[in-house]
């Protein structure tokens, strides 16, 4: 059908080539072979009836409308192509929102972990303070329970010296002897 649109024109054209005013001002007859513009007239029509014999404008029809079907191909392909893209960017973005909540449930719950180890810590360190401390003050009574026996025992020391001394002033070497075992022998009862 585009072939016959096609000669149809081109016949149109041809028929206004010999109308054309050009042609008319040539000088001499017009169908003469020293016309040049019959000459030029003439190859055109040769021309317009190879294409038209071999047929060249329902190929370049069909080349066309080929190319057509070609490219609303393509642009069906690009459109199937940009939705599939929608698609996965759509999913792309419901994955960064998931995984960003993640995220912030992780960094919410390491921050629990982290407060609970500080406060695990802290009573940790309190308890330890509280043992060093207990340890300590066993260590002082300990200390002080051994300086008060230091100084019973010096005190005894003195007491025994002081009092050997006296009696030894005031009584005999016999008296001195059973008097010293006397208040050795009391000592010793009164400390254990």
């Amino acid at each position: 059908m585009i072939a016959r649109l096609t000669a149809a024109r081109l016949t149109a054209a041809a028929a206004a080539a010999l109308v054309a005013s050009p042609a008319l001002a040539a000088t001499g007859p017009f169908f003469s072979l020293r016309n040049t513009d019959f000459i030029v007239l003439l190859a055109f029509l040769v021309f317009v009836g190879i294409l038209l014999y071999f047929r060249v404008p329902a190929a370049i029809a069909k080349l066309l409308d080929n190319r057509a079907e070609s490219i609303k191909s393509d642009i069906a392909e690009a459109r199937r192509l940009r939705d599939e893209a929608q698609e996965i960017y759509a999913s792309y973005e419901r994955r960064q929102r998931e995984v960003k909540g993640q995220a912030d449930a992780i960094v919410a719950n390491a921050r629990r972990e982290a407060l609970a180890q500080a406060e695990k810590a802290k009573l940790d360190l309190q308890a330890s303070i509280e043992r060093r401390l207990a340890a300590a003050q066993d260590q002082i009574a300990s200390a002080e329970s051994d300086a008060v026996r230091a100084v019973r025992d010096q005190a005894v020391q003195v007491a025994v010296a002081a009092a050997s001394d006296v009696l030894g002033r005031q009584m005999g070497a016999s008296d001195r002897s059973a008097g010293i075992d006397r208040a050795i022998d009391d000592v010793a009862r009164h400390l254990n």
